[in-house]
């Protein structure tokens, strides 16, 4: 027999399903709910809060809980083709970018392999759909690589991306490192997600030929809209049978 919380999961979950509750309607209040399954506003949240990591329920603080629009799902290709991995399909998203002089250390001294307190540039990517955040990337180059005019005025994510990939010849080596995790604390802020929705993290690091990274960066998608795609093209060797 299923829990009070999981059977008001149920019928939520259907009068979405069914469009008796539609996208972007607000939901009666936390206590209407409650007193209408007549359970405890605690074991009332706990059901929201299913319905909130599968993605159909978002809770607005000080306004309520409310459907959940569909969300565009983005690709990351792997590969290095683009600095945020983004396709041309997600293009429609809307970018900001924020771009800091830093130094680097701990973590981040290791991925670009540089002496600690080395000159390093952030630029923080912040995608939108609409007014709602869609995906994050952190991207980091050493300080002799940064293109001038970033730093000295905001420019559009279009000319950061067009800058970034002609810092330096195509890169020899791309290493990338996906893993599947809870967001921190600041990236469920940010992202304005559920700290129980999981994130697909992505560490990226490209290196030239003589080994030196010259772009790192760190991106996180949310696993209720992103997908990601890894090719690989092997050679075929064509022999001449002479006769």
């Amino acid at each position: 027999m299923p829990s009070r919380r999981d059977a008001i999961a149920d019928d939520l979950r259907d009068r979405i399903a069914t469009g008796r509750l539609k996208p972007g309607e607000r939901l009666p209040s936390e206590s209407h709910l409650a007193a209408q399954y007549r359970v405890s506003t605690p074991t009332l949240r706990n059901a929201l809060a299913v319905l909130q990591v599968e993605g159909l329920v978002e809770k607005a603080h000080g306004k309520g809980n409310f459907v959940r629009r569909p969300l565009r799902r983005t690709t990351y290709v792997g590969g290095g083709r683009t600095p945020d991995g983004q396709t041309a399909a997600d293009t429609a998203l809307s970018v900001t970018v924020h771009t800091t002089r830093i130094r680097a250390h701990g973590h981040l001294a290791t991925l670009l392999k540089v002496s600690a307190s080395s000159p390093l540039t952030e630029f923080l990517c912040l995608s939108h759909e609409g007014e709602r955040p869609h995906s994050l990337a952190r991207i980091y180059v050493p300080g002799d690589l940064a293109p001038a005019a970033a730093l000295r005025e905001p420019l559009p994510y279009e000319e950061v991306t067009t800058q970034l990939t002609q810092l330096h010849p195509p890169p020899a080596e791309v290493r990338e490192k996906v893993s599947v995790r809870l967001p921190t604390p600041e990236e469920a802020s940010t992202l304005r997600i559920s700290s129980a929705l999981a994130v697909l993290a992505i560490t990226r690091q490209m290196a030239d030929t003589a080994g030196r990274v010259v772009e790192a960066a760190l991106l996180v998608l949310p696993g209720d809209r992103a997908d990601a795609v890894f090719t690989t093209h092997y050679g075929i060797d064509e022999k001449r049978t002479e006769r």
